[in-house]
């Protein structure tokens, strides 16, 4: 089966995009669908979430320019079926570098190119930097589809319409006529207060038929994890932060037939 590439975007920070990348994918790994992690956000939260050191030359800064090959940057992790493509913080010059040179938004694309050829990996989830720059467009331009992580509060929902946007001017200029909205993911649900729902379904409203119906809860144990390398999973199977990620690959597996 063909390799389906998901990003998972947004400009704004702290809506758990991180969190739901890694999370995803080891969901997805746990069901023996081979995925591999892309971090290309110059922070690593992703790499070092995974229990993977950053390290001086083991991102895709060197590929993106045009030196060595996406291929030889994969390492496994400690999670059966999950590699990563890791980052580090000279990822960060690409940003202005890439925008200097031809063809700039298709630079990750053809990076990426032989991992789809390779046919190694049934999922490729490529968490982004939290903001609409040059690394996140190549993103959009690389994937088949984009997964937004919302956040269940009011400000929230401002950057919707800006990075749907930018999804319709990419098909429309021709240069990624593939690129669909897989879904949005509501991230720091919380069961107590009215706002949470109320933002659901003004999104509903919005987008018909595109927001999953898993909610990831805000949870202290989700938080807490990657300070030990680790996803909810290794940290806390049993905990609901691990429930909701599971139902959403669940979900998510159905929806694009990956099994």
């Amino acid at each position: 089966m063909p390799t389906i590439v998901f990003t998972i975007a947004n400009q704004k920070g702290g809506v758990g995009k991180t969190t739901t990348a890694v999370n995803l994918a080891a969901a997805f790994a746990a069901k023996k669908i081979t995925t591999l992690l892309v971090d290309l956000d110059p922070q690593a939260n992703a790499t070092s979430s995974v229990g993977v050191e950053k390290q001086e030359g083991k991102s895709l800064y060197g590929p993106l320019r045009g030196e060595g090959n996406a291929m030889d940057l994969i390492v496994q992790t400690s999670t059966k079926n999950l590699s990563l493509i890791p980052s580090e913080e000279d990822l960060a010059a690409a940003e202005i570098e890439i925008a200097q040179t031809e063809n700039f938004l298709l630079k990750l694309k053809t990076v990426l190119a032989p991992v789809r050829a390779s046919e190694k990996f049934r999922v490729v989830i490529i968490d982004c930097p939290p903001a609409l720059g040059m690394l996140s467009m190549n993103s959009l331009v690389a994937a088949d589809f984009l997964l937004i992580t919302l956040q269940c509060e009011y400000m929230a929902l401002e950057g919707l319409g800006q990075i749907i946007r930018n999804v319709d001017r990419l098909k429309t200029a021709g240069i990624n006529t593939d690129l669909e909205l897989g879904g949005v993911i509501m991230t720091m649900y919380d069961a107590r207060t009215k706002l949470s729902k109320q933002v659901i379904d003004e999104v509903k409203q919005h987008l018909p038929g595109k927001i999953f119906s898993t909610v990831i809860p805000r949870t202290i144990r989700l938080s807490e994890a990657p300070s030990f390398g680790k996803t909810i999973f290794s940290y806390d199977a049993s905990s609901p932060g691990a429930h909701a990620y599971k139902q959403l690959a669940e979900e998510i597996i159905a929806r694009f037939s990956l099994q």
